[in-house]
């Protein structure tokens, strides 16, 4: 296709996608151009494979009761009408993987047509347009099989996938790659710290442990939200100790992260539900850190709740992205058996 004819300037964080009348960047704007024709600095992608945000997609499971075509249904609906994937519930997304179509004459993201690549930035923020009506999806996963068209910026990111490894595997890995990165700096700051990780048994949370147990903690305590799940991640041996609590519950974290060794030095919270933000700070040494992950955490909660009880804590929000943050994912996958199996069973 020939480069778009417009008027309008590109924007290397896609300004120029925006249809809202507002000033507002792709993220924040309610419908995106999706032309298929391409501005100077622009890559288009032709989408193979859809991963939804956890969070994401457990709302709009527990809104429709399971079902699956009505899931399906309303994730067409809201790419649709607003050009990309943003659950007007939990304002998250997901990312994709597929195969790079065409590349702007000026895009300086160093891809090629025919690259198997992963886009490394949100489904929030990048133009998609779903063509074959998710046919071949249930409606029941977080993996979504799909042909469409995604576009990303001058400033989007993007990994080339591994030969080594399936593409679905590597999908749910380069999804959360962002938290292990950032966790692992985290605990690098310390000297021999306990570290709690909050929806341990799960994509991030895994890769979370193992990455602060690769980074110099002491201690590493997981917690799941039951028996089952603790019984999986006492196998694959990412953890010290490994509990069942509710998140939800602050004073149950509290007790169940306590009796493990804590309270945690730094925690990390890798949970998909809402409300996990007074177990986290309360779970939390005078002087450590919490990093949430969660896109279901309300981090009004967490500052008033923080204060509320007088909890001198640092709070990140984990952004997704560290540089070199997919490697470090994929590599400690490669590494760490524990790792590889919880991932590969929850793809089974």
């Amino acid at each position: 296709m020939s480069p778009v004819e417009s008027t309008v300037v590109s924007d290397p964080v896609g300004l120029h996608r925006v249809l809202d009348d507002a000033a507002v960047l792709p993220q924040s704007a309610q419908r995106l151009d999706t032309r298929p024709e391409l501005w100077p600095d622009e890559v288009r992608i032709r989408v193979q494979r859809l991963n939804l945000d956890a969070a994401s997609f457990r709302q709009l499971e527990r809104k429709h009761a399971g079902d699956g075509d009505r899931v399906r249904a309303e994730v067409l609906e809201i790419v649709a009408r607003r050009g990309k994937m943003q659950n007007p519930e939990t304002g998250s997304g997901g990312m994709l993987i597929g195969v790079v179509e065409e590349v702007g004459a000026d895009s300086p993201l160093g891809l090629r047509v025919g690259d198997p690549v992963a886009t490394l930035v949100s489904l929030t923020l990048t133009p998609l347009v779903i063509e074959d009506g998710l046919r071949d999806w249930t409606g029941t996963s977080e993996q979504v099989p799909c042909d469409g068209y995604a576009i990303l910026f001058g400033r989007s990111i993007a990994a080339t996938l591994p030969q080594d490894l399936p593409a679905d595997l590597a999908l749910a890995v380069l999804d959360v790659c962002g938290a292990p990165a950032l966790t692992a700096r985290v605990v690098q700051g310390y000297d021999a710290p306990v570290v709690a990780v909050l929806g341990g048994g799960g994509k991030s949370g895994s890769l979370s442990l193992a990455a602060a147990r690769k980074a110099g903690a002491a201690r590493t305590i997981g917690v799941v939200p039951h028996e089952m799940e603790a019984q999986a991640l006492r196998a694959s041996g990412l953890a010290d100790e490994v509990v069942v609590a509710d998140a939800r519950n602050p004073v149950e974290v509290r007790a169940a992260v306590e009796s493990a060794g804590g309270p945690a030095d730094v925690t990390v919270v890798c949970v998909d539900v809402p409300g996990c933000e007074g177990g986290a700070i309360l779970s939390t040494a005078p002087g450590g850190t919490v990093v949430f992950f969660s896109m279901a955490t309300s981090f009004s909660a967490a500052a008033l709740g923080a204060e509320g009880v007088a909890a001198d804590v640092t709070m990140l929000v984990g952004n997704g992205y560290v540089p070199g943050h997919a490697d470090q994912a994929l590599d400690l996958l490669r590494s760490d058996s524990g790792v590889r199996e919880l991932f590969e069973g929850r793809l089974r």
